[in-house]
């Protein structure tokens, strides 16, 4: 690709512009293990996810000493593959000297204990996400738990289905995830970070996962968004295992408000899924619209009957649901729900271990 512009504009790609955002850099992106210079101090390159993901976006910063990135990818043997590349190509003659991780989820947080102990550096999370890592690393069974079962049935689920996780493994996440260090460096609400040349602020979202935190560099507007703010897609925000009776989606609206307090409207978003783009407050306005008209929708259809989580989906995402998004799938169901319940806009009745959504 051709050398960096600090306008982004002449950089040789055609600026695209969709649904009201522009995305500077058209629809290029670097292939896997590759690093394209957005700055002359701030890298981009991409992992594989399996699955419609397809891949995760990852920064590399340059920091006193050496380089810092941002997000790890899976620990998978073909990620492993790209980072060996590229630690003995692009990256050889340069230190990494630390780890920055947006939240807990394992196309973020995978490779980074491997990183770090591979090169002996530090990793930098809020410390809610590095113990949520950490724990669900290490909380591997047999057989899932039986509250877990029994909290699926109220979710709807079917004996079959129960029996077939009753039958299956429980700990898929350690799977993904290398082991973390005993040890973290804190990334709290408010925190700013300095990185080379760079002052980094860090702001923190709840409801996709519980202190989700961003990286806002407020001097040269842009931010490392994570899952916080993505340009096509929707983050999944569920009720998780681990806080069964929170309210995720109450969480996930009130972060969209704060990010548009805080960010200024001509950021450059650096996503963790698609392209790099501007326009931010029009993307988070959408987020929160959208949330907001899925709601209204399922308020209506429970005037109408009574419904488990598994029967709004095709409701609330309009296409078949199979094995593979079934349990995330469930937790947004259940997200939507718990907000409404708790918003004194639907009820509850749990009849025979079955919750039933009702109109208020």
């Amino acid at each position: 690709p051709p050398a960096y512009d600090m306008s982004l504009v002449d950089h040789g790609f055609e600026a695209k512009e969709l649904k009201g955002l522009t995305y500077p850099l058209g629809d290029h992106a670097p292939e896997y293990g590759d690093i394209y210079q957005l700055a002359p101090d701030l890298g981009w390159t991409r992992m594989p996810v399996p699955g419609n993901l397809n891949h995760i976006n990852l920064w590399f910063l340059d920091d006193e000493g050496g380089y810092a990135i941002a997000d790890t990818g899976l620990f998978l043997p073909s990620v492993v593959d790209y980072w060996k590349a590229m630690f003995a190509g692009a990256l050889s003659d340069r230190q990494l000297t630390r780890i920055f991780v947006t939240h807990f989820h394992p196309d973020h947080v995978g490779c980074a204990g491997w990183l770090a102990n591979k090169f002996k550096v530090p990793v930098w999370m809020n410390r809610t996400e590095w113990l949520l890592a950490r724990l669900m690393s290490v909380d591997v069974r047999e057989h899932p738990p039986e509250e877990i079962l029994t909290r699926r049935k109220l979710y709807g689920y079917d004996e079959e289905r129960i029996d077939k996780m009753r039958k299956g493994g429980w700990g898929n996440f350690a799977r993904a995830v290398s082991r973390l260090p005993t040890g973290h460096h804190r990334l709290d609400d408010g925190a700013i970070v300095r990185v080379g040349s760079r002052d980094w602020h860090i702001v923190t979202g709840g409801g996709h996962t519980p202190e989700h935190a961003c990286m806002v560099d407020y001097q040269n507007g842009v931010i490392i968004a994570g899952d916080q703010i993505l340009p096509r897609i929707t983050s999944n925000v569920s009720i998780m295992d681990s806080e069964p009776d929170a309210d995720p989606l109450a969480e996930w609206l009130a972060s969209i408000a704060k990010f548009r307090a805080t960010l200024p409207e001509d950021m450059l978003v650096l996503p963790a899924h698609g392209f790099p783009f501007k326009g931010v407050h029009v993307r988070l306005d959408k987020l929160a619209s959208g949330h907001h008209e899925q709601l209204d929708r399922l308020e209506a259809a429970l005037r109408t009957k009574e419904m488990r989580a598994v029967d709004t989906f095709g409701l609330l995402f309009g296409r078949p649901i199979d094995d593979s998004i079934y349990g995330l799938a469930t937790g947004e169901a259940m997200a939507h729900l718990r907000y409404l319940e708790r918003a004194g806009r639907a009820k509850l009745e749990i009849r025979d271990g079955v919750g039933w959504y009702g109109a208020a």
